[in-house]
């Protein structure tokens, strides 16, 4: 602790203690050793990198619902030459794979002879594109195009089955753990403030209520601020009830703020608290950029038209990856973009999975093509991290005649800009996408990649009372790093 911090805490525990007499007394020398305690053992985030970054930002894309792997971003060919087959009428069949021999178990037939769980062709065809060479799915065209910007990962597991994984994804831990911080909500910890007039960490997106908060023992401070791409309404609580001057608006919150600073004088320790007066204080200051942010009259037709602003079927996608654009440019840390979120996730294909990824992959083709284009040719991708995610892949074998159910064990991540290489490849699944059989990675990896590449070392955020476990800091995928 500084001199300044140290005589203002000093400050804050005897102003309080004069307003609680002798019971006040003791607390504030209680609350004070305790302070003195921690401070020799731990110093909370300076808000500087731990050694130099190469991105400054992060837009975290996330399907809801698990994207198939096969079709989008690791194409596999052999499911529609053994389509119709069980795993155990193929060459793929282990028994030294427990996994495999359980499919193989289960596609015996039923009590009335039908066959279960065959494998399920290929719903779409592919090619290989860019320089790179990279198979693509013909569900994503426009990502396609930007093939060569991509660092694919083709080799992710995890370990909730349902859609709990959404959770574990953002935060690394199974949801029978409990309750723990996001990626965003550890980047928005460790790291100052890029422009005091914006959040530095913001939500867009339905997130589903096991998916709702970031902070959790950070704190309330550390969850995700959620916006609309609504000019005459992007946050909740933003503007008020009836029109104000300006000049009321300051002796209005000039007023809040002393009134606030009191009982922050009283209550130095309520986390809650000094979460709702930070974010008062935030939304006052964001009344005037954040219309700005998603006015996108300030965008050429041209721009609007790349991003798919004209296009209903990705309207609303485009506008949110155009506002993450704009919200980069203005210097704001990390923004979550949930697509398809609420119930098990939009990307949920149990059945008919052909005209579920056909309409959800227009909803965020065109978008995501359009940023990644957006943000090279004004020399931003560099700085900025994309994250191209979802809970989990699907099965080889068919659920019922036309889908796939929920699969762990081998799925593909894709990420771009922000330092690391261009148009490659880590990382494989096996022949039929079953699982990933070469540098496998735990979602925790991902996190891992992106704290390096923001200039950060997990082991150093960490806060008293709550020990980490390696499996939540995962390892950075040096491999996929410029």
């Amino acid at each position: 602790m500084n001199d300044y911090q140290l005589n203002h805490c000093q400050r804050r525990t005897f102003l309080a203690d004069m307003g609680m007499g002798f019971t006040g007394l003791a607390l504030g020398a209680m609350l004070q050793n305790e302070s003195r305690a921690h401070e020799a053992a731990w110093a909370p985030p300076t808000g500087d990198p731990h050694f130099q970054p190469k991105a400054k930002s992060v837009i975290w894309l996330f399907m809801n619902g698990g994207v198939s792997q096969m079709e989008s971003f690791d194409p596999k060919p052999m499911l529609s030459k053994y389509g119709g087959k069980t795993i155990a009428e193929t060459p793929f069949a282990d028994t030294q794979d427990p996994e495999k021999l359980a499919l193989a178990r289960v596609s015996a037939p039923d009590a009335n002879g039908n066959q279960r769980n065959k494998l399920y062709p290929l719903q779409i065809g592919h090619k290989k594109h860019g320089e790179s060479g990279i198979e693509i799915s013909d569900w994503f065209p426009h990502i396609a195009k930007q093939a060569d910007k991509l660092a694919v990962v083709r080799s992710m597991y995890t370990t909730d089955s349902n859609h709990g994984a959404q959770t574990q994804f953002h935060s690394g831990r199974h949801l029978n753990d409990g309750a723990f911080p996001t990626l965003g909500a550890w980047v928005h910890y460790g790291l100052g403030a890029l422009n005091e007039n914006l959040p530095q960490f913001i939500s867009m997106g339905k997130r589903e209520y096991w998916n709702k908060r970031d902070g959790h023992y950070l704190g309330p401070a550390h969850d995700a601020v959620p916006m609309r791409v609504d000019p005459k309404n992007p946050l909740d609580f933003s503007k008020p009830e009836v029109e104000f001057s300006r000049s009321a608006q300051e002796i209005g919150q000039d007023l809040i703020q002393q009134l606030n600073n009191q009982r922050q004088i009283e209550y130095p320790r309520d986390q809650a608290m000094a979460a709702r007066i930070a974010s008062y204080e935030l939304a006052f200051r964001m009344q005037t950029s954040i219309p700005n942010i998603v006015d996108f009259s300030q965008e050429s037709a041209a721009t609007q038209e790349r991003y798919g602003l004209n296009q209903p079927h990705c309207r609303d996608f485009g506008m949110q990856l155009l506002a993450a654009r704009r919200l980069v440019e203005q210097g704001v840390r990390f923004i979550q973009i949930q697509h398809g979120g609420g119930g098990a996730g939009a990307w949920d294909a149990h059945g008919k999975l052909k005209a579920n990824h056909t309409r959800n992959s227009l909803a965020v083709d065109q978008p995501i093509g359009a940023l990644l284009q957006d943000l090279d040719q004004r020399g931003m991708l560099d700085e900025t991290l994309v994250v191209f995610a979802s809970e989990f892949g699907r099965t080889p074998g068919s659920q019922g005649s036309d889908g796939r159910d929920h699969h762990i064990y081998g799925f593909s991540v894709w990420m771009a800009g922000g330092g690391l290489k261009r148009g490659v490849v880590h990382g494989a699944t096996d022949e039929i996408g079953f699982h990933a059989i070469e540098n496998r990675h735990y979602v925790t990896d991902i996190h891992a990649t992106i704290l390096k590449q923001l200039g950060l070392d997990s082991r150093k955020l960490e806060i008293p009372g709550r020990k980490r476990l390696e499996i939540d800091h995962g390892h950075p995928i040096d491999e996929i790093i410029a």
